[in-house]
């Protein structure tokens, strides 16, 4: 796998590990006690906690990561014969 390859799946599967990692632990302000800020609605959530939420997210990107990168460095599956089959 080459260093760009290596980065365009790293962030692509940061993106769709972010998007699943999202609603974790979301919380709206209809469900908490106190009164709605206001500007917002009362689906918006009180605390998102964003930074925990993209350092979970780039642990998790990087495990799977790994498990991607050693597939493909020691051939488990040979993706190139199975795209030339088709």
């Amino acid at each position: 796998m080459s260093l760009v390859g290596g980065i365009v799946i790293f962030c692509i599967t940061w993106m769709v590990v972010l998007f699943t990692v999202l609603p974790w632990g979301v919380r709206p302000q209809s469900e908490e006690e106190g009164e709605i800020e206001p500007g917002t609605v009362e689906s918006a959530p009180t605390n998102p906690r964003i930074w925990m939420k993209f350092a979970l997210t780039t642990v998790i990107t990087t495990l799977i990561f790994i498990i991607i990168w050693t597939i493909i460095e020691m051939d488990l599956i040979d993706f190139r014969a199975f795209f030339q089959n088709i």
